[in-house]
């Protein structure tokens, strides 16, 4: 961040929705802090706690949309009116709306424009009236990070030098005391959307086969979802299921060799911190959008299910076959590749960090063949953009 100056913009980035957007979104808002002096991240209540670990967020200002998230707030006057009241103090010179591809912007964008920010920028395929300054497009099946990034660099925003635009949170807490030294592979069964996570008995047999392999396997989970992972752990691992906040959550996921996780914030959280991912993505969205960025991944799922593109919050399909008819060497395999990638002995989050990766590691293949599980891990492009565009 930089000082405060007159010389550069007060900036706001929006990015309502869930922790995991927030934290996709990481990257565009460190580029909007290096040339800004003061940068603000506008969230929902779900993202807040994400928002406060981003590397260069000066305030994080909290409003609960009642167009965005799985259970919308109602639309009061007298929330708007708090938001606007807030905004408007804050005199904000610029502001990057970011949503997904199927979100709009506008509802946001109308709200600064009473608020009195002077330009704001955003992806929309809606015709924006005066609403935005600047109209850009999106390229087509483009990552959530990389399109943010292109939204970022085309209002004027670049990464610092030195910056490979890689998702990023603050250093996390060493949280050996929870997860004891030995190596440790973390399994996370639970998802806000049900669609994107394994069914309990689905993840109790993997814990389990993971243990019979020698892997020490550690639950992680929700204060809500305590019945699921003390389920899921059972006799064969450690159960941390609501023990942890978002920030100790990070410090767990650092420490693990390998996250076994849906497509769900702690996926984002894993990769922010450097963890290789054994992905369990249901096409429910396309995986080229969400899936784990900028760290070795392995992507399990049928990415041709049925339900594919319906963004279906519970599965239509019985018995959930996309991600349920994962077996277990498939599983297996993708941990053992992952965690014989990756040295033993050092926190990822600072491994990562010292090994100054200048390009994102990702694994784009099929899933790896069956393997005996690894010794350690036991005991750009063109963005068009429209200034002034008509209907």
């Amino acid at each position: 961040m930089t000082a405060d100056s007159p010389t550069l913009p007060r900036s706001l980035v929006v990015r309502l929705d869930s922790a995991g957007d927030v934290l996709l979104a990481g990257p565009a808002v460190r580029a909007v802090a290096a040339g800004s002096s003061y940068t603000a991240l506008l969230c929902g209540p779900q993202g807040a706690g994400a928002a406060r670990l981003l590397p260069g967020v000066d305030e994080v200002l909290v409003h609960d949309a009642p167009w965005t998230g799985l259970d919308p707030a109602p639309v009061s006057r007298r929330a708007t009116r708090e938001l606007l009241d807030t905004l408007t103090a804050r005199r904000f010179d610029r502001a990057l709306v970011l949503v997904s591809y199927h979100q709009s912007p506008l509802p946001a964008a109308l709200l600064l424009k009473l608020a009195g920010v002077g330009w704001t920028a955003a992806d929309s395929e809606d015709y924006p009236g005066a609403l935005l300054d600047l109209r850009h497009h999106r390229q087509p099946h483009r990552h959530e990070v990389l399109a943010a990034l292109d939204l970022a660099r085309d209002a004027g925003f670049a990464l610092p030098p030195g910056d490979n635009g890689a998702l990023r949170v603050t250093p996390p807490p060493d949280m050996t005391r929870l997860t004891g030294p030995e190596p440790y592979v973390v399994l996370h069964p639970g998802a806000a959307v049900p669609a994107r996570a394994w069914s309990r008995e689905r993840a109790v047999r993997a814990a389990a086969a993971l243990a019979a392999a020698g892997y020490r396997v550690v639950v992680t989970g929700g204060a809500g979802e305590r019945e699921l992972t003390a389920r899921v752990a059972g006799a064969h691992a450690l159960d941390l299921g609501g023990v942890t906040h978002l920030e100790q959550l990070a410090g767990v996921l650092a420490g693990a060799r390998a996250a076994v996780v849906g497509n769900t914030g702690p996926a984002h959280l894993a990769a922010a911190v450097g963890t290789p991912v054994v992905s369990l993505f249901a096409p429910v969205v396309p995986a080229e959008r969400w899936r784990p960025y900028g760290v070795p991944h392995v992507l399990l799922g049928d990415q041709e299910a049925p339900c594919a593109g319906t963004r279906a919050r519970t599965c239509p399909t019985p018995g959930h076959p996309c991600l349920d008819g994962i077996g277990d060497a498939e599983v297996l395999a993708a941990v053992t590749a992952l965690c014989a990638s990756q040295p033993v002995g050092m926190n990822n989050f600072h491994q990562t960090r010292e090994t100054k990766r200048t390009d994102p590691v990702m694994d784009q293949g099929p899933s790896p063949r069956p393997a005996t599980p690894a010794a350690p891990c036991r005991p750009g492009g063109r963005a068009e953009t429209e200034r002034g565009a008509t209907t």
